[in-house]
């Protein structure tokens, strides 16, 4: 290749624009023309740079000289000179280039400058306007880089201002706006876009809070080409909290329309995703307020949303958590409390219940917000919102504003709070016929009830077990349909007349013979609509085995759990049809053998019912989880049984359990001296 021709600077005599050239490394003036005299005034040629160029300002000019021999690559700066010191308004500005050319010396730089100060000022004057209306102004090159006309970055950020915009300036953009805020950019300048940028975002504040930014953008065109844009912004974080908060109260005040259910989606549905990553409401299974010192009392989720993104939620299935010592005192102060969590580790226990523990380490969350729940000065439960990634823990305005729309959800709450004291009447009702198993000589017996977690919903699921003198024990599930207070009434007459019927006419009628002698009561007093039962004998024999005599009318049917094997439905020759539909119907008892050890479960189709399943899968999952936990004394296997239900109907449970073989008697009659009489195995409070 042959070397570059040197440049003739005789060719800028008689150009408008200032022209200097400059060879060697210490940047010797050899040329000036006219418009550059008249610009800068004269120069001594001949002389370095930083000779030539003696003037105060002049340090910024001799830098990019510097860098311009340095790397080779031209530069293009804006400046300014004062035509007369001490006067207003008297600076020149101009905009000048400095590019690597090849001099007769060596190797040199021309300089090229232009007079701009007609748009300079112009460019004053909007810069004194949109200062008026905004904290920065913005200019945006077509390469990227971007200079402040109206600072405002540092200030705001507590961070030197970045000149590009680049990772470097999204790392300041909130996590859940850079997407849309690229999204808006590149739908503005993008082919067939207006040019005009618009979008409001998060930006990160020095004291590490966020606050809401309104960005406008237009392009300068120049023949027809977008050269660069002017930004002007404003921070609205006041206008935009004024406008979410009004708009999430509006949405919350809406949702008193509908059931509690629906009242509580919508406002998890509220909050996700403009105030957390992820909320759920939890409330008190207890009444009393404020709660009582030694109670056992649980929460239970009643509602959960996520923002787009994240796992989904787990099911409404084993929703529950004993309340600790740390949220009862959340609960007694009524303030709510942030708990960071640490990346990927566990989350601080009994604050929510075992499976949303599990959810929160997988979904990545970083804190965990307990807000109670309080209508006129009741507790009725609390919410716990997440952050989940990489979105900031809440700030103390963001945990403020969510107390705020929680507290203003009242109406909602307020209508659950009014249909739970509806429903109480009729659960003490239901409750007091819900008596506490007897004792059973060789066996465990063990009883639950859970009323459906709507609070405007009363059930007519109940339980029954009495004791012969013969020793014969009656077990009686039933659910009667409806879910009002007419479910739970007709509940306890039918309960009442059953067990009356099973006690007056003794073992020796059947179950069958049971069930049809109730049938024909029911209708003659025409007092019950449709109801499912099952009526179960059981005897002992001297081998320690339990002869199982049952008739069921249309109920699910009873599950035994054997000591060895796999669990499976008592099923017998098929069921009978409920009661109160025909109780001229001829009417089965089946028989089964129950083995020391077993189990034997009769339940309500609450527990097995599913809005996602059927109830073969339903079923399924009951004979799993037995299979599980069949070792737990009843009254925990109970409880965990509990957790399958989705608490949408109300659940009775009771569960008999044959105790082991009768101990072999010496030939004194005595037992041996070394025997253990388990006959009553563990004893919980429902347990006998």
């Amino acid at each position: 290749m042959s070397p570059a021709r040197a440049l003739d600077p005789k060719l800028f005599d008689a150009t408008i624009a200032a022209v200097a050239l400059l060879a060697g490394p210490e940047h010797r003036l050899i040329y000036t023309n006219e418009a550059f005299t008249r610009m800068f005034g004269s120069r001594p040629v001949g002389r370095p740079a930083r000779e030539a160029f003696p003037d105060p300002d002049s340090g910024r000019f001799l830098s990019v000289l510097a860098d311009v021999r340095a790397t080779g690559r031209a530069r293009q700066v804006t400046g300014a000179r004062e035509i007369d010191p001490g006067a207003v308004d008297q600076a020149a500005r101009f905009v000048y280039s400095c590019s690597p050319v090849s001099t007769r010396d060596g190797s040199g730089i021309l300089v090229v400058a232009m007079d701009t100060t007609p748009e300079s000022r112009a460019l004053q004057r909007y810069e004194a306007l949109v200062s008026a209306v905004s904290q920065m102004v913005w200019v945006l090159h077509a390469d990227g880089s971007m200079e402040e006309v109206v600072p405002g970055w540092e200030q705001l950020t507590g961070a030197p201002w970045v000149g590009r915009a680049d990772e470097d300036w999204y790392a300041f953009v909130h996590p859940r706006d850079r997407e849309r805020l690229g999204g808006a950019w590149r739908a503005a300048a993008g082919p067939g876009g207006s040019g005009v940028f618009q979008c409001t975002f998060r930006i990160r504040a020095a004291d590490g809070s966020y606050r809401h930014l309104s960005m406008r953008s237009v392009p300068i065109l120049q023949e027809g080409r977008v050269t660069e844009w002017i930004a002007a912004t404003a921070d609205v974080e006041d206008t935009w909290g004024t406008h979410l908060r009004e708009n999430l109260l509006a949405q919350v005040a809406a949702a008193s329309g509908g059931s509690p259910e629906e009242a509580f989606a919508a406002v998890v549905e509220v909050v996700v995703p403009e105030l957390a990553d992820a909320c759920l409401i939890l409330l008190l299974s207890h009444e009393e307020w404020p709660l009582p010192a030694n109670a056992a009392v649980t929460a239970r989720r009643v509602a959960s949303a996520t923002r787009p993104g994240l796992p989904a939620p787990p099911a409404l299935l084993g929703q529950r958590v004993t309340v600790t010592e740390t949220v009862r005192e959340v609960l007694e102060r009524g303030v709510p409390r942030t708990f960071p969590l640490p990346e990927g580790g566990p989350v601080p226990p009994d604050l929510v219940p075992a499976v949303t523990e599990r959810w929160l380490v997988a979904s990545g969350a970083t804190s965990l917000t307990l807000v109670p729940l309080v209508v006129e000065d009741i507790v009725l439960g609390y919410a716990a919102t997440s952050t989940n990634g990489d979105t900031p823990l809440p700030a103390a305005a963001d945990v403020e504003l969510l107390r705020e729309v929680l507290h203003h959800a009242q109406r909602p709450i307020r209508k659950a709070v009014d249909l739970q004291q509806a429903r109480r009447t009729a659960l003490a009702l239901q409750r007091a016929h819900l008596t506490r198993p007897p004792d059973v000589p060789g066996a465990d017996l063990a009883a639950c009830y859970e009323p459906a977690s709507s609070s405007h919903e009363i059930g007519g699921d109940w339980y029954d077990a009495i004791v012969h003198p013969d020793g014969t024990l009656v077990l009686d599930i039933g659910d009667v349909a409806g879910h009002d207070l007419a479910a739970a009434t007709a509940m306890g007459q039918l309960r009442s007349m059953l067990r009356a019927l099973a006690w007056h006419k003794g073992p020796d009628r059947t179950p069958a013979t049971v069930l049809s002698m109730l049938d024909d009561v029911a209708e003659g007093l025409a007092g019950a609509p449709f109801t499912t039962a099952v009526h179960t004998h059981l005897r002992r024999r001297p081998d320690g085995t339990w002869h199982m005599t049952w008739s069921n009318a249309g109920h699910p049917p009873p599950l035994l759990v054997p000591a060895h094997g796999s669990p499976r439905f008592l099923t017998g020759s098929g069921e009978d049809p409920p009661l109160c539909v025909g109780p001229r119907i001829a009417r089965t008892s089946h028989h089964h053998t129950l083995e020391p050890g077993d189990t034997l479960l009769h339940y309500t189709d609450g527990l097995i019912e599913s809005r996602t399943s059927s109830l073969a899968d339903g079923q399924r999952r009951l004979a799993e989880a037995a299979a599980h936990h069949r070792d737990e004394p009843l009254p925990a296997l109970l409880r965990l049984l509990d957790e399958l239900s989705d608490q949408r109907d109300d659940t009775a449970m009771i569960a008999f359990r044959a105790g082991p073989a009768p101990t072999p008697r010496g030939p004194s009659g005595r037992a041996p001296r070394n025997s253990v009489d388990t006959g009553h195995g563990d004893r919980g409070p429902f347990a006998r």
